[in-house]
């Protein structure tokens, strides 16, 4: 689900292109927008304290065979949250699971892991070595 609720609808939609079908679904919560609160700690143990609020989309729905699959997505994309939930429901079958693991969570998971790492790549570019510093004077 992690997977999923940082995905963007067009790169879901990308890879569910190449996937098997989606099974046909009914709404039980159609999406939703609202608001969560951000808590945050002071030096990460320090006293928790409301930071801000964060817009968030939700979405449940169930499938004919009663499978029921839920999703909280980031932002106001409907569509984005409907299709993760579906996408929820869809993997809980074992059936469907491996070929919609293959095809669309483990390359989306690939990509991400690789945007990370790049991202941690070039902020490590810019830390400074103060103990290098300190011996040079």
């Amino acid at each position: 689900m992690a997977v999923l609720a940082r995905t963007g609808l067009a790169a879901l939609e990308a890879r569910l292109a190449g996937a098997p079908p989606l099974p046909p679904h009914t709404r039980l919560r159609g999406p939703e927008t609202g608001l969560v609160m951000l808590r945050g700690r002071a030096g990460g143990d320090g006293g928790p304290f409301n930071l801000s609020e964060m817009t968030v989309t939700r979405c449940a729905v169930r499938l004919a065979d009663g499978t029921v699959g839920h999703a909280y997505v980031a932002g106001r994309d409907k569509a984005q949250a409907e299709l993760a939930a579906l996408l929820d429901a869809a993997l809980q079958d074992p059936a469907q699971r491996p070929a919609l693991m293959a095809a669309v969570i483990e390359p989306l998971a690939e990509a991400q892991a690789g945007a990370a790492a790049a991202e941690s790549r070039k902020a490590a570019a810019t830390r400074v070595q103060f103990f290098t510093m300190a011996t040079m004077r």
